[in-house]
């Protein structure tokens, strides 16, 4: 519905006339009816050769239809002159007739309707005409023509009432088969809706023809029965003239209009695709390779760790009871921490000589100097750093003054290369923007006990229908003062009537009629014969098909609708251009509040829903939604600092809590984490990057979880340094012991995020740009204003100054006293780490299990990422309280119609030289593999192509209009201007009851004969100079074919005199699309037909509908996410070899994070998490916030000594604790809160997915890291000689 307006509405040509193509029969019935016994007894020549059953013109209805004479007489023999026009249209017939001039001229009128529907298929047309020829002119009239009732008119002449016409049953079939599928390109759909009334075989289609129409209605002014054998005493035969099947050499018609021709028979439809997936059979079930192949890969992988267990256990063993490590704390097995903190405060003093022991890479020997010097620099100077590094910031946020806020959904998430982009940027230039949608859609709510939605085809429910439609006509908007109303602003194809999209058309959108025309019945009539009922045809002057006006109905039933869906087509704008649209816009922003306010009351007073939406709808929800969570993403915020401010402080001790919290300290680190996001988007800003809202929400949460690690890790480090110590030497032995961590970890993050800069899609291409910058602040700051920071805390603790009020100052107690030499004991959590969590992974039977369960989960989240489908579902993008989340909802259940599909042609040569003409059209003598035969043959495997049904074809149109068999169409004057067609002005008068052929259009002559044509194809010149004609030409019973309203916009005049049509587009309909994966794959599915078919022809074809623009990124989201998460993974890795100078501890590093990400994106299968930009962003963002759950341990066991067994205990003492408390449960808490957005995007993209990637890289972390160090880890680094020098006693008690 919403996509279908602009094709629904171009239909329009089909108009009045079009409907009134069933007057053919009453046209032709007209002209003459059979013999009739009654009144022709007296001639025993009644039914025999040569003889007329019907003569001459007796009289006329009260509507001006002319009734035949119903007596015999024989056969006349015509003038030169008359029997030449005879033979120009009935060919078959020579010699006699039994028609008048003035009969024939009937005939000829009236055929006329019916000619521009089927001339593309010249045997279709031929059959056609032969079946009326026969009627009204055949000398041979009275064998099968029988005049079985009359009437005496008012002159006191008896009329023809109702005659039997004896049809062969060969004539019937070759009739119906040859025209079945002919084309009628302005509606997309068969001529035989037009012309049969959708009749499925010949014998409805001759009921239809042969059934009496009231005065005023379309059709036959007597009744006319078709028999299919005749009485064998009456003398009568059935009528069997020649009959040409459509694949006929000599009246072959195209491909697209007999798909049986042999032309056709080697250019089938290419059979549906088939995605190759491959399977393996076990008993009854069906296995995916992949799945088969990854659980063959485990076994074979499991069973090499248990045998690898068991030979090198013993080994191990004999390994580490002959190494004794530098330090050692365990006793059988236990560790004894004063020993630990004894000989931690020992190997404190021996730092300077450190170098002599541990074999560290170069860059961390320079990076451990620097932060030697850097911490003592800052502990003296901690006032300077503070200020200057805050003052780089604040200047960095100075660009905030030019800040910008992007909030058009085009420019978020269509990227500027995008293909898409750049054909709806020439589609819109070139042709017309596609038109903007305001919609309704009310529907029946489903029965309670059945579950199935009743019929919304009442009295009552129209006219609500008509209700609402007052209401928004009334509707007044006010745009600078002006105020404006739907009519100022509505599509209007012929200039006059909106072209409004409701079962209202079927009354004209007039309350007065729906009575006078039958209510619901005359409704009902209309959604069987909505294109050949002349009371059916809309305000706008053309069918209205019910398949766009009604939802919700099984098959063909529309009678069983449960929705109405009223669909408003407004004029667009290319939104480039000034603000064209601002009249709509404001229109909209009134209609949406009108619904609001007035509709939904009434809808749902009567017991109906409503949803609605318009074209505005997205971007303003969108707006809204990015304020809707400002207080979730507060109230996270508020969690996390008061979390940081407890963790940050000692162990709470009444009497000195306000001396050893750190809530200012907190405090000042998320104030330092906000000004690392401003000075981001100030410098982006001053770039003229335009921001996004998302962006002012969701970076300060991600970089203060971030922040937040690094502030722990630094604290904690200085927390473990013995109080004895001076000030500058615990600075700087806490930056030595953490410092290469926390920059490989951030640099880390940095040049994860970084990676998604690559990403097309400008929302997440600036999201990640931010967040890498305001990452790498944030580390900056960091390292400089908090480490300053913590100097002015421990100043202040040492001071005895009270937390938050620093002024005030308490005096000292030796319980105080003593509690700096504490700040070295462990904690609860440290503890846990040292001597239970670590033991347990200690175990060998814990690690083999350990090992399994998570290499388990890695081949299988590999398995189930196969299954992720790309997209966004539109109503997870909306906040959850949106109107238009219903709207969606509502429009996958009741669409019953597809977007509309355009495909355009660049560069189309319309030259008498070029052969694109015949490589374009679908009618008679153009190419079997033309574009519109292409577009035909894939419509009939509409689950594959998406493509619903052939395209309306402007060309078609057009040489049907020139060609001289449609002489209603194109017309001229003696002077050679145009002439139009005798029902419209100037040949007809609108306040003449009637048109005649006299008049000032008497001597209007068709455009062309056939001698002017070159095979039926015009000259240059002569296209150049008619193709303007055709598309001013309005529609009417006389020519359908006029191209005014249908294609105005479908051909680029601009430079057409050179002999190019630089742009002309063919529209049709993708099948409905209800799913994600449909609107992706029908992108696909045309994109390679287009490719197909602009090799095949040499000629520039590519495919446009308004979505593609959004869902084009999804045809190779794979790629992009599996390239991106590729280069990430390489840029931590060369970050981790540089810092590390070890390939053994990066590639553990690397393939933990790897194993991450893989489980996350198995967890999003789980989930039903969709892939896209937004979750490709949040992957590779994964990549750098896994980083800091490996990163701190693989660097505290690379520099611990002692086997592998103890070294991954030592790092679980050292950094599992800030690990778990520091990254783990800080950003645990903030991310459970963002549960409770009301945006659904925050739900899934970022609570889901940041909740799964804390557990699991805590997991891994924790848990698998340590497991794998402890087996597979890298050689200590400490060298085997014993360290020298003695260490000074020290006295802990």
């Amino acid at each position: 519905m919403a996509f279908s307006s602009r094709n629904t509405v171009s239909v329009y040509s089909v108009l009045s006339s079009i409907l009134q193509v069933s007057i053919f029969a009453v046209l032709l019935g007209a002209e003459k009816s059979g013999a009739q016994f009654p009144y022709s007894s007296r001639n025993g020549e009644r039914h025999s050769k040569d003889y007329c059953a019907m003569y001459d013109i007796c009289g006329e209805r009260s509507d001006g239809k002319v009734l035949n004479c119903p007596y015999g007489s024989p056969a006349v023999k015509p003038d030169d002159l008359f029997s030449a026009k005879v033979q120009s249209l009935c060919p078959t017939i020579s010699g006699n007739v039994c028609c008048t001039e003035a009969q024939f001229d009937t005939l000829r009128a009236q055929v006329q309707q019916a000619i521009p529907f089927l001339v593309g298929c010249p045997a279709c047309l031929r059959n056609f005409l032969n079946l009326f020829c026969e009627l009204s002119c055949s000398p041979d009239q009275s064998l099968f023509i029988n005049v079985t009732s009359a009437s005496e008119k008012l002159n006191g002449n008896l009329t023809v009432d109702a005659i039997d016409f004896f049809v062969a049953d060969t004539f019937g079939e070759g009739l119906f088969d040859s025209c079945k599928e002919v084309k009628f390109g302005t509606m997309n759909t068969r001529a035989i809706e037009f012309v049969g009334a959708g009749a499925k075989n010949f014998k409805e289609w001759f009921a239809f023809i042969g059934q009496q129409a009231a005065p005023g209605l379309p059709g036959s002014p007597y009744t006319i029965k078709f028999q299919s054998s005749a009485p064998e005493s009456s003398g009568m035969e059935l009528m069997n003239a020649s009959i040409y099947s459509c694949g006929d050499t000599s009246l072959g018609c195209s491909c697209g209009d007999c798909p049986s021709s042999p032309l056709c028979s080697n250019s089938e439809p290419p059979p549906p695709h088939k995605d190759v997936s491959c399977s393996i059979g076990i008993g009854s079930f069906k296995v995916k390779c992949v799945d088969f192949s990854l659980a063959i890969l485990y076994v074979i992988l499991f069973s090499a760790l248990l045998g690898w267990a068991l030979f090198h256990r013993t080994g191990e063993r004999r390994s580490s009871s002959s190494t004794k490590p530098l330090l050692d704390y365990s006793d059988n097995g236990d560790i004894n921490y004063d020993d630990v903190l004894r000989d931690e405060m020992k190997m404190q003093k021996m730092v300077p000589r450190m170098g002599n022991e541990v074999q560290i890479s170069i860059v961390q020997r320079h990076m451990s100097s620097f932060f030697r010097m850097y911490g003592s620099w800052v502990a003296r100077n901690p006032a300077f750093v503070l200020f200057s590094s805050l003052a780089v910031v604040l200047v960095l946020s100075l660009g905030l003054i030019r800040f910008e806020v992007e909030t058009r959904p085009e420019k978020l998430w269509v990227g500027d290369d995008s293909k898409a982009a750049e054909e709806k940027h020439y589609f819109d230039s070139h042709l017309a923007p596609f038109y903007r949608i305001e919609q309704l859609i009310l529907a029946t709510i489903p029965d309670s006990r059945h579950g199935k939605s009743p019929s919304i085809v009442t009295d009552d429910n129209i006219q609500l229908l008509f209700e609402i439609q007052q209401k928004v006509d009334d509707l007044r908007a006010n745009y600078s003062g002006a105020l404006i109303s739907l009519t100022d602003i509505c599509l209007k194809p012929l200039d006059e009537d909106c072209a409004t999209q409701s079962v209202l058309q079927y009354f004209k959108m007039d309350p007065e009629n729906y009575d006078d025309y039958g209510g619901v019945e005359h409704a009902e009539y209309c959604f069987q014969h909505y294109t050949s009922a002349d009371t059916c045809l809309s305000a706008f002057q053309a069918p209205l098909d019910p398949s766009t006006a009604l939802g919700g109905f099984p098959g063909n039933n529309y009678s069983e609708a449960s929705a109405f869906i009223v669909t408003y087509p407004v004029n667009n704008a290319v939104s480039e251009v000034g603000d064209e649209n601002g009249k709509a816009v404001a229109w909209e922003k009134a209609f949406i509040q009108l619904v609001k306010d007035e509709l939904l009351p009434m809808v749902q007073s009567s017991n109906l829903t409503l949803s609605f939406s318009s074209e505005s709808s997205i971007e303003e929800e969108l707006k809204r939604e990015s304020t809707a969570d400002v207080i979730t993403i507060l109230v996270s915020y508020l969690v996390m600092f008061a979390y940081i401010s407890v963790t940050l402080g000692d162990a709470p001790r009444f009497s000195t809590f306000y001396l050893s919290t750190k809530v200012l300290l907190g405090l000042s680190g998320v104030l330092v984490v906000m000004l690392s996001v401003l000075g981001s988007v100030g410098f982006f800003s001053a770039m003229g990057v335009k921001s996004t809202l998302i962006i002012m929400e969701v970076i300060p949460f991600l970089v203060l979880a971030v922040g937040v690690d690094n502030m722990c890790i630094l604290v904690n480090a200085v927390k473990r340094q013995a109080r004895v110590l001076s000030l500058e030497e615990r600075i700087s032995n806490a930056l030595v012991e953490v410092g290469p961590s926390i920059t490989l970890a951030s640099l880390s993050e940095v040049l994860a995020f970084a990676v998604g800069g690559f990403i097309s899609m400008p929302a997440c291409r600036v999201f990640s740009m931010f967040a890498a910058l305001a990452v790498l602040l944030d580390f900056l700051l960091q390292v400089t204003a908090f480490v300053s920071l913590i100097v002015f805390d421990i100043m202040r603790a040492e001071d005895n100054r009270v937390d938050c009020f620093p002024c005030i100052k308490v005096s000292s107690s030796s319980e105080e006293d003593d509690e700096g030499i504490n700040q070295g004991s462990p904690g609860l959590l440290s503890q846990y780490m040292e001597k239970i969590h670590a033991r347990i992974l200690g175990l060998w039977g814990v690690k083999i299990v350990v090992v399994a369960v998570f290499v388990a989960f890695c081949l299988a989240s590999i398995a189930l990422s196969t299954r992720i489908e790309p997209g966004l579902e539109q109503q997870i993008a909306l906040p959850r309280d949106s109107y238009l989340q219903g709207y969606f909802s509502d429009l996958s259940e009741y669409l019953r119609v597809g977007p509309p599909l355009y495909f355009v042609v660049k560069g189309y040569n319309y030259s008498s030289e070029s052969r694109h003409t015949n490589q374009l059209c679908s009618i008679s003598q153009c190419d079997p593999n033309s574009l519109l035969n292409e577009i035909s043959k894939a419509s009939l495997t509409p689950e594959t192509s998406y493509i619903a049904k052939p395209a309306a074809s402007w060309l078609d149109d057009f040489l049907v209009w020139l060609s001289p068999e449609a002489f209603g169409c194109c017309r001229k004057f003696v002077n050679g201007s145009y002439c139009p067609p005798d029902d419209q002005p100037p040949c007809c008068s609108p306040d003449e009851g009637s048109c005649g052929l006299g008049g000032v259009c008497k001597d209007c002559t068709t455009c062309f004969r056939h001698s002017d044509l070159n095979n039926d194809r015009p000259s240059t010149e002569q296209f150049r100079e008619k193709l303007p004609w055709f598309l001013d030409a309005l529609p009417s019973a006389d020519c359908a074919k006029g191209g005014h309203g249908a294609y105005t916009s479908s051909v680029d005049l601009n430079g057409y005199k050179s002999g190019i049509i630089q742009a002309s587009e063919f529209r049709t309909y993708h099948t409905p699309l209800n799913k994600q994966s449909d609107y992706v794959n029908s992108i696909r599915a045309a994109r390679e037909f287009c490719s197909r078919v602009s090799s095949s022809l040499k000629i520039e074809v590519f495919p446009y509908s308004v979505f593609y623009i959004f869902f084009e990124q999804y045809l190779d989201i794979w790629r992009t996410a599996l390239i991106n998460i590729a280069i990430a993974l390489g840029a931590v890795f060369i970050v981790c070899v540089v810092i590390t100078s070890s390939l053994w501890s990066s590639a553990i590093t690397v393939l933990v994070v790897a194993m991450i990400v893989v489980d996350l994106m198995g967890v999003m299968a789980i989930l039903n998490i969709q892939l896209n930009a937004v979750s490709v962003v949040n992957l590779i963002m994964s990549i750098g916030i896994a980083v800091e759950f490996c990163v701190h341990i693989s660097h505290a066991f690379s520099v611990s000594q002692g086997n592998r067994e103890q070294r991954m205990k030592e790092a679980l003492r050292t950094m599992g604790s800030s690990v778990f408390s520091g990254i783990t449960l800080t950003k645990l808490v903030g991310v459970i809160v963002l549960c409770f957005a009301k945006s659904e995007i925050f739900v899934v993209y970022y609570f889901q997915i940041y909740l799964a990637l804390v557990l699991i890289g805590f997991l891994h972390g924790l848990v698998f890291l340590p497991v794998v160090l402890s087996i597979v880890g890298p050689p200590s680094r400490f060298m085997p000689s014993v360290t020298q020098g003695e260490p000074e006693s020290l006295e802990l008690n």
